[in-house]
């Protein structure tokens, strides 16, 4: 019998979800991508609730990874990677607070790489870095139409 795989789950904001998931989407390792809306307070919100900024979410991507052939450290370098992380509630010509860089951990562990990779990313630009870390909590997964958006329509960037 074969042993099951255990996978875990990270979860990021990074600007506008579509980019996001595309950039993890193809990682060897990630399992699986999905994107949402995290970080808010309000259950069964729309895209359109998140956009007039009434929900407090943020724009995420839920990542399924198997930790056997991705580590979380990688999935935080390229969330670093993708993204302006001294850019407060905004992303390129997206503006709000749904565009805000946040990493979202499960677990201790997760909490403590992430504030050590956020540290490290910190010196290595030489400045203040507005990502935030913060317990995952309620998620909601996004309209179908946003699924693997870009993929869909044949581009990998927005």
């Amino acid at each position: 019998m074969k042993n099951k795989v255990a996978y875990k789950t990270a979860m990021f904001g990074a600007g506008c979800f579509w980019g996001v998931e595309e950039a993890f989407r193809n990682i060897l390792g990630v399992v699986a991508t999905e994107v949402g809306y995290a970080g808010g307070d309000v259950g069964g919100a729309t895209y359109e609730q998140v956009c007039l900024n009434k929900t407090g979410h943020a724009e995420v991507v839920l990542i399924t990874f198997d930790p056997s052939k991705v580590q979380y450290k990688k999935l935080l370098d390229v969330f670093w990677r993708i993204h302006d992380p001294t850019q407060l509630n905004r992303q390129g010509p997206d503006v709000g607070a749904q565009y805000r860089s946040v990493i979202f951990y499960f677990d201790n562990t997760q909490k403590k790489e992430a504030e050590k990779s956020l540290n490290e990313t910190q010196k290595r630009l030489g400045k203040k870095i507005a990502t935030v870390i913060d317990k995952a909590g309620l998620y909601i997964k996004a309209e179908d139409y946003h699924q693997k958006y870009l993929m869909k329509h044949g581009r990998n960037v927005c």
